[in-house]
């Protein structure tokens, strides 16, 4: 499934984070995962898992679902194809800092070739970042993720949706009902009608 750049008008960029394997830290701590999705104009935008304390669980388990809505123009696709998502393991220190365990990167290209647009609970292997915090000798940490790229309407799809949805409105405020004992049936034809109107836009 590829993207046409000239008609699709945003992409719902998904991420989600299962879990992490390989991690022996020398003392205990709160680990969490950050990642960094690129924002046009060399900016990015940061996010966090919920942290997991490493006393509480042998299992390092997030489950953790994210999404973003995106503008897919030709020019936003085009420059996303040739962007990563930065993955970062972390573990968080006292005052609010934290140290940075292991690292690494999946190209939006990678996700975009992939069939349906989505690669699906796969395992990142991350590149030791501090030695001082994870035993040595070990294999590296890994996380298991899953990441996603949802088509949305396309401008013609919505124009058509909007044109369906005010014809259905005309006429359903001239159907004649008068507010009588059996009531007007006309407001629940409508809602069914716009629903699948909505619903053939998606298909």
């Amino acid at each position: 499934m590829g993207v046409s750049d000239h008609y699709v008008s945003s992409l719902c960029c998904e991420v989600r984070i299962l879990e992490a394997k390989n991690i022996e830290l020398k003392s205990h701590g709160n680990l969490f995962v950050r990642y960094y999705l690129p924002a046009g104009n060399n900016k990015r935008i940061q996010l966090n898992t919920k942290q997991i304390s490493t006393k509480s669980s042998q299992m390092i388990i997030w489950n953790e679902s994210f999404s973003l809505e995106c503008s897919a123009s030709e020019a936003s696709v085009k420059y996303l194809k040739q962007q990563t998502v930065v993955f970062e393991l972390r573990r968080k220190k006292k005052l609010g800092k934290s140290v940075v365990l292991g690292r690494a990167e999946i190209p939006w290209k990678a996700v975009f070739e992939s069939p349906n647009m989505e690669i699906d609970e796969y395992w990142l292997a991350m590149v030791s970042m501090n030695d001082e915090v994870l035993e040595t000798g070990l294999k590296p940490p890994s996380i298991r993720l899953s990441m996603k790229l949802v088509q949305g309407p396309t401008m013609v799809e919505m124009e058509k949706q909007n044109k369906r949805k005010q014809r259905l409105k005309k006429h359903w405020e001239g159907c004649g009902c008068e507010g009588s004992d059996g009531g007007c049936n006309c407001a629940a034809e409508y809602e069914i009608f716009a629903l699948a109107a909505a619903m053939e836009g998606l298909l």
